[in-house]
């Protein structure tokens, strides 16, 4: 099975293809861009130079899966969009996993992981992991709330693990295997994938004129 991996929720804007066979995830190529700022200008690109160093057209996948969040508002729907259209135009499912979930995966199995990433705001994106399953989270909020529980290990954004007293994995961001491995089930199971939904975890700073008025005429 030949796979798209996409994930926009951290400033690594990320793209792979993927060859997905009994169970292992082998990457084909990948595009790694780290700049929140490039989300939409470099992953289309991106993803035609990964089919074309694996000598593939867009016609040969067979699925596509996407990092949909935790993230910003703005870099996070880039990767969505650009998965469910890739998908849709292709007529292959397009399955949604935790963007965390996909960096714990590409941690060595421990007993408790840790994984950050940053929020903005001076706030992280967090969520717990037990033997590789996700035991709590995502959550977001000050570093300083975060409650590590029985974490002995950290991985995430290498601004933020710092901030924890924990050894740190070298894990920063989803990778493309990590994405397809984070989907395996799904990618096995035949079932068509739930539609895609966001893990925002707070409202986007942008407002509509609508909500500018209400808030407006309540005084905030």
């Amino acid at each position: 099975m030949l796979v798209l991996a996409v994930d926009t929720s951290t400033p690594a804007v990320t793209s792979g293809v993927v060859r997905f066979e009994g169970g292992v995830a082998h990457t084909l190529a990948a595009r790694v861009v780290v700049d929140a700022r490039l989300h939409a200008e470099v992953l289309t690109p991106n993803i035609l130079e990964c089919l074309a160093e694996a000598d593939l057209t867009p016609a040969d996948l067979d699925a596509v899966v996407v990092g949909v969040g935790p993230g910003p508002f703005t870099g996070l729907r880039v990767g969505m969009a650009t998965g469910a259209a890739f998908g849709d135009a292709l007529g292959v499912p397009v399955h949604g996993v935790c963007s965390l979930d996909a960096i714990a995966v590409q941690v060595d199995t421990v007993a408790e992981l840790l994984v950050v990433t940053d929020a903005r705001r001076r706030e992280v994106y967090s969520a717990r992991y037990r033997a590789g399953v996700r035991v709590s989270g995502p959550d977001v909020g000050a570093p300083d709330l975060v409650d590590p529980g029985d974490a002995n290990m950290i991985a995430g954004s290498a601004g933020h693990v710092g901030l924890f007293d924990l050894p740190a994995a070298e894990a920063e961001s989803p990778t493309p295997a990590g994405l397809v491995m984070t989907a395996a089930d799904g990618l096995t199971s035949g079932i068509t994938p739930e539609p895609l939904i966001p893990l925002y975890l707070r409202r986007p700073d942008a407002k509509t004129i609508a909500e500018r008025e209400a808030a407006k005429a309540a005084g905030r």
